[in-house]
């Protein structure tokens, strides 16, 4: 759905309502499916079913009037604070190691004034902001192996930081995989980045291969374990592969129409933190095969939406905000999705505007803001 808005002149400008109607949609169902998750869990430890529904709501809210003001600010605004945001980034992850707080045996998050923080949400849409700026700066010189290397490894010291200070390779992967994808959009080169595509097959198939040969040790960490624990998740039943079962066994319940709407048994302390990361599952055992595909394809929806404005973007700059909060949404909803399935190890990674939490939803619509602000600015062409 189109809206023209009518200009000085005789340019023709829209705003895109079916974007932002796929995002309202996201965000009221994951609303939903939130209060009927958590509810059980927040009554027995919180004695409120509703703690984390009114939590995830004001950030909601307050996300929301945060869309709305960047989608009215032009875009081009922020371009002056590329480094500024990078900097933040790397300031707060460092900030971390002092002054972070400790959940569930990460610690990942600021505690300020009784809200949670995670410096890891600020630094992908930073990321964004950075790598659009510093792509349109070097213009032809990408093309060059030297420009290339360098565009890659610029992202590297903030994935380490995220990897290595809030132990937090989910994101980490995220961030570097938002930076591969507008250098590759960017670049016209395909060749290196089928060689880095079979270099980490290769990397990753090696991986697993040490690992599964190293199970006997005892000298694997907690990473190499839940890699033994996607291979065989029966044999690490009461440990990591614990969660994974559990979910598994949500989805299969469902069935193809699903429980009924509050009628899941997993989500009664079966699955640890339900409402997170595995929020998908509960999603299934409730509503089924139908209501997980319509999910995914609104997500697929909104992935288009994006494509489409970034294919008509009036500049490049434009172009790889949108292609960076593209890639951001499409590389963590294909993750949630493949850890909860099983098709990956467990780690993680959280569903757009439907899993709990703050600042992701605060940090999600702020991206959603610039791309709206993007697709203002598209200017149509008079028939």
């Amino acid at each position: 759905m189109v809206k023209k808005k009518k200009r000085q002149g005789q340019s023709e400008y829209f705003f895109d309502y079916s974007l932002l109607f796929i995002v309202l949609f996201l965000l009221g169902f994951g609303l939903v499916m939130l209060y009927s998750t958590s509810s059980y869990e927040a009554a027995q430890k919180y004695g409120s079913s509703t703690y984390y529904l009114m939590k995830q709501l004001r950030s909601t809210i307050l996300g929301l009037v945060g869309m709305m003001v960047i989608a009215n600010i032009p875009y081009h605004f922020w371009e002056r604070f590329y480094g500024f945001g990078y900097l933040i980034s790397v300031v707060l992850l460092a900030l971390i190691i002092p002054f972070g707080h400790e959940s569930g045996g990460a610690k990942r998050w600021f505690r300020i004034a009784g809200m949670s923080i995670q410096p890891s949400e600020i630094a992908k849409l930073c990321m964004i902001l950075f790598l659009a700026v510093v792509i349109c700066k070097m213009g032809k010189s990408i093309r060059s192996m030297k420009g290339f290397l360098a565009l890659i490894a610029l992202p590297l010291p903030i994935v380490l930081m995220v990897w290595k200070i809030t132990s937090n390779l989910s994101s980490a992967i995220i961030i570097m995989g938002i930076a591969v994808l507008m250098v590759f959009v960017a670049s016209p080169d395909y060749k290196k980045f089928i060689l880095m595509g079979l270099a980490g097959v290769v990397g990753v198939a090696l991986i697993v291969f040490i690992i599964v040969n190293m199970a006997d040790s005892g000298s694997l960490n907690y990473r190499g374990d839940r890699v033994l624990a996607w291979l065989d998740p029966e044999a690490y039943v009461s440990d990591k592969g614990y969660q994974t079962l559990q979910a598994l066994y949500a989805i299969g319940s469902g069935g193809i129409w699903g429980k009924g709407l509050g009628q899941s048994m997993q989500k009664l302390g079966f699955i640890p933190e339900a409402q997170n990361d595995m929020i998908f599952s509960i999603i299934c055992e409730e509503l089924g095969l139908f209501g997980a595909i319509a999910i995914i394809l609104m997500f697929v929806m909104l992935i288009w939406r994006l494509m489409v404005i970034a294919n008509n973007a009036p500049d490049l700059f434009g172009a790889l905000l949108v292609v960076g909060v593209m890639g951001h949404m499409a590389i963590q909803v294909i993750l949630n999705i493949a850890v909860v399935t099983n098709t990956i190890p467990n780690t993680g990674i959280s569903l757009p505007f439907i899993s709990y939490g703050g600042t992701a939803v605060l940090f999600q619509l702020a991206e959603i803001g610039l791309v709206l602000n993007v697709a203002k600015r598209i200017q149509l062409k008079e028939v």
